[in-house]
């Protein structure tokens, strides 16, 4: 599976954004996928997962009832949509896909993903 991510760029606080993850091959459906976020100097971190099926999401704290994942299987992508958002979400973010056939959890660990996809920037001004 390779992953493409994009949709990052320069928004203000409050403002939204929507990131894209287009995936080639013909498992997508059934790897679950997540995204993930790395701010200057600090570690990855895990921001949003959701099953094969669409059917369960899962986030993190700090963006719960701001950010929403989804899935269209039909167009082999996952998307982000990110509303309110604060400077402090300022990062490069990542989508991932679980191991084929593998449940949402792994993706909320987030240390045994099969596969990367580039990273696109997400600037929050304030």
């Amino acid at each position: 599976v390779q992953l493409q991510a994009s949709g990052g760029g320069l928004v203000q606080a409050g403002g939204s954004l929507r990131l894209s993850c287009a995936a080639s091959g013909s498992t997508f459906s059934s790897h679950a996928m997540g995204w993930f976020r790395q701010a200057p100097g600090k570690e990855r971190e895990f921001v949003a997962a959701i099953s094969w099926s669409g059917g369960s999401t899962y986030y993190t704290d700090s963006v719960k009832g701001r950010f929403t994942i989804s899935r269209d299987n039909a167009k082999n992508t996952v998307y982000l949509q990110m509303n309110s958002l604060k400077p402090e979400d300022t990062a490069v973010y990542y989508c991932a896909a679980a191991p084929l056939n593998s449940p949402i959890v792994v993706v909320i660990h987030g240390n045994q993903m099969g596969y990367w996809g580039k990273g696109t920037l997400v600037t929050v001004s304030s």
